[in-house]
């Protein structure tokens, strides 16, 4: 085994990791025993990243692999300057994995609580009509996102298309709701804690 192929061979692990990641990072993908996406970022240690994290990694070998091929093709420059080139651009591009999740991604992040997704007292609009005694659809915004939900009305009558309603409790993926013009007599139920 030559240094080509050693940097070539560092070069496609790095790629193929990273691509899986990204694409991971889009959808769950479940390839056999193998789960991509929906992971954690490294290991936390007080709020912060490990410098050794899984996509440091995959930069660090994509660089090295792919600086060590270009330089080593280059038949003029000796295997240890190579060599220093490689992990010296492989450590650059780690680093910047790094400070980008560190100064980008992480703080953004934070960790929801029972009432950030909470559905009683959500304010919806119906986007497709409950039927009586049937299911039909709302949409409504929770924690900045727009979202939709299974839904029926509470008393079982028609609800129609574009009417705002107020979600009275949410059990098993259905929001049970009341048109919100009928709301005066009406309490929200509390949850016991």
């Amino acid at each position: 085994m030559n240094w080509e192929t050693i940097y070539l061979t560092c070069f496609a692990v790095g790629l193929v990791f990273s691509v899986l990641s990204f694409a991971g990072g889009f959808g769950h993908l479940h390839l056999g025993h193998i789960h991509v996406g929906h992971g954690h970022v490294g290991h936390a240690h007080g709020g912060r990243v490990s410098r050794f994290n899984i996509f440091a990694l995959m930069a660090f070998l994509c660089w090295f692999g792919g600086v060590g091929y270009l330089l080593s093709r280059s038949h003029s420059m000796l295997v240890p300057v190579v060599l220093l080139l490689a992990v010296a651009s492989g450590l650059v591009a780690a680093s910047a994995i790094s400070a980008f999740l560190v100064k980008v991604l992480l703080p953004r992040e934070r960790v929801l609580l029972p009432e950030d997704t909470e559905m009683r007292g959500v304010v919806a609009r119906v986007s497709s009509t409950v039927h009586a005694n049937g299911t039909g659809e709302i949409l409504f915004s929770l924690n900045g996102t727009r979202r939709c939900a299974a839904a029926r009305a509470e008393d079982g009558r028609l609800i129609e298309r574009d009417a705002q309603v107020l979600v009275l409790r949410y059990e098993r993926g259905v929001a049970w709701v009341r048109p919100w013009t009928e709301l005066d007599d009406v309490d929200v139920p509390q949850t016991p804690t």
